[in-house]
């Protein structure tokens, strides 16, 4: 296809074109201490989970996530009950 494409829409915008500043936009803008970005939501917890790769039997995994939403915190708790009857430690 030789044919010339159209042109594209300028990049420029006018400087008198911004959106008002609003109570709303401020209220979602960054929060500073001083030089210290202060971060808002949920704190960071003391201990993560770790990502690891499980192999399990495509049984398993269907009968697990066939008991719902949740199903892998649930296998994790589940996990956790076994090592306390079964800890070598």
């Amino acid at each position: 296809m030789n044919a010339k494409l159209p042109k594209s829409a300028p990049s420029w915008v006018d400087p008198d074109d911004a959106p008002e500043v609003t109570t709303a936009w401020v209220a979602s803008a960054d929060l500073y201490a001083g030089e210290k970005l202060v971060r808002r939501g949920r704190p960071p917890k003391s201990s993560t989970k770790v990502l690891t790769t499980l192999r399990l039997d495509p049984d398993v995994v269907a009968g697990l996530r066939a008991t719902g939403s949740g199903w892998q915190t649930r296998v994790n708790d589940a996990m956790r009950e076994w090592l306390k009857t079964h800890s070598a430690v």
